[in-house]
């Protein structure tokens, strides 16, 4: 599976440079961008933050190019990581409004040999137990599918048959008759079948008359056999045969039409619950995708396998919409830690960890729309959460094997379902109400339109609606600094006014 480089991945979710962005289309089908000319993404067209690893070159974070960016580094051997990240949140909440906080990231890892990992496996076990379950019943249900979808194509290829006879088709007639003797009278090997008493009695015509002869209904049996002109034994034993015939293809009809019914239903029961399942699963499989120890921390040089040391990485976007233009004040909070966890022992039967160590600290300021909030948490999503896409893929793998047949099983099923009566009566009685209430809604509505011609509306303008970056930009950057300055400030570290 091809993994997008961190600028790669920028371009796909539009954080593109001005000078490229004409390159650039929404993929209507994913939603996300695409080249124009069909080529592949270049990482060089990401609007990208570079920021200093040395004194002497610059490397790629993987984040938008930010408005301003604030980092701060705190060394301190008893220092807890829980309060500076609550510090911050606190103070944009309270201090800047934001109004919202979306968890971006929150993973952790941490050394082989420690007791944080040890807990932290244990618990993993648990999930990794539950999953293996719902996991087990899903293949069973999804193996079932392919069952119930077999039976209803075989259903629909017999009522197809019974259908086209009911219009007067004869090969139709025929295909359903020749049923009837192979499977009602046992074919040639039973002497009272209609091959059997052609070979065995001597009715040599029998089976000619009986493929020939099609009445419409089984009440018209007695009419269109005493028109033929053969002899009266010929006709009884013709009579008899075709009666036990249509009586026997009007009753299979009604069974399988209701047959089929039925298995419709209970296709749609049965991929709804597997659908349920599904709903169930991923949660643990989001525990599990967060509680497993990072591979980039994990090789990086912060954590050795004999030391008590762990990393956390946490990422919050911070934002304030306006009610007047499109664009929101956006502060992205990023939070490394590399602690070293004690096991704290509140009572006999609780335990959990301290965490205690280097805190760095990152605030980004951006003036975002809805929608390039929407394209980076989707990003991010995209980085972070590639174990929950298995259990889609294999369904989906699934579902593209049953090809187009479960998909219009699943339709019909829908649209057999009927509308309850209640529905209908309350679009009724709103209707009765709206008609009763309209001369007194017509009086108030004429005093609205007297009194708006005397009183001019203010007209407001697309331009104000979206020319509100500046105010948004402005607001964001001061958020961040602030946020940076006072911490600094709170801990007694060196600052400006």
């Amino acid at each position: 599976m091809y993994r997008y480089d961190a600028g790669e991945r920028l371009v796909k979710y539009g954080f593109i440079k001005k000078q490229y962005a004409d390159l650039y289309k929404i993929d209507k089908d994913k939603g996300n961008y695409i080249k124009k000319d069909g080529t592949d993404i270049k990482k060089e067209h990401a609007d990208q933050e570079f920021a200093e690893n040395t004194l002497w070159f610059e490397e790629p974070t993987g984040f938008p190019d930010p408005e301003a960016r604030y980092r701060i580094i705190i060394q301190e051997p008893n220092i807890s990581v829980e309060d500076v990240y609550f510090w911050m949140m606190d103070h944009l909440s309270f201090n800047w409004q934001m109004a919202y906080f979306d968890k971006i990231t929150d993973v952790f890892s941490a050394a082989e040999s420690s007791a944080f990992w040890g807990v932290a496996q244990q618990r993993i076990g648990l999930q990794q137990d539950k999953v293996s379950n719902f996991m087990a019943v899903i293949g069973k249900m999804v193996k079932e599918l392919f069952q119930l979808v077999r039976e209803i194509r075989i259903l629909k290829e017999k009522l197809e048959h019974y259908e086209d006879s009911m219009k007067g088709d004869e090969a139709s007639e025929i295909t359903l008759k020749g049923y009837w003797i192979d499977m009602v009278e046992g074919g040639s090997k039973n002497p009272a079948s209609v091959y059997g008493m052609a070979r065995e009695v001597g009715f040599a015509t029998l089976p000619d008359l009986f493929f020939s002869v099609n009445p419409d209904k089984k009440e018209d049996v007695d009419e269109k056999v005493d028109k033929l002109e053969f002899n009266r034994k010929v006709k009884e034993v013709l009579k008899r045969k075709l009666k036990a015939y249509m009586v026997w293809r009007d009753s299979t009809y009604k069974e399988l039409k209701t047959r089929e019914k039925f298995t419709l239903k209970y296709l749609r029961q049965h991929w709804d619950v597997i659908k349920m399942y599904m709903n169930w699963v991923k949660p643990y499989l989001r525990n599990i995708q967060r509680m497993q120890m990072k591979e980039k921390h994990i090789k990086s040089a912060d954590i050795i396998g004999a030391f008590e040391t762990s990393v956390t990485e946490i990422e919050v976007l911070a934002r304030r919409p306006y009610k007047k233009g499109k664009y929101e004040s956006v502060v992205l909070l990023n939070l490394f830690y590399r602690t070293s966890p004690t096991m704290s022992y509140n009572q006999e039967y609780q335990r959990g960890p301290l965490h205690m160590g280097t805190v760095e600290g990152t605030l980004r300021a951006y003036a975002w729309t809805t929608k390039q909030v929407e394209m980076y948490e989707k990003m991010k999503d995209e980085e972070d959460m590639e174990l929950l896409k298995n259990i889609d893929n294999s369904v989906k793998a699934a579902m593209e094997a049953l090809g187009e047949e479960l998909e219009n099983y699943l339709k019909e099923a829908d649209a057999k379902k009927e509308e309850l009566p209640e529905k209908k009566e309350e679009k009724k009685l709103s209707a009765a109400l709206k008609e009763s209430a309209d001369p007194f809604l017509s009086v108030f509505k004429g005093f609205g339109s007297l009194f708006g011609a005397l009183i001019p509306k203010k007209q407001s303008s697309k331009a104000s609606l979206k020319n509100n970056k500046g105010d948004a930009k402005g607001l964001a950057k001061a958020a961040a600094w602030q946020t940076y300055k006072n911490f600094k400030k709170s801990r007694g570290l060196l600052h400006w006014s």
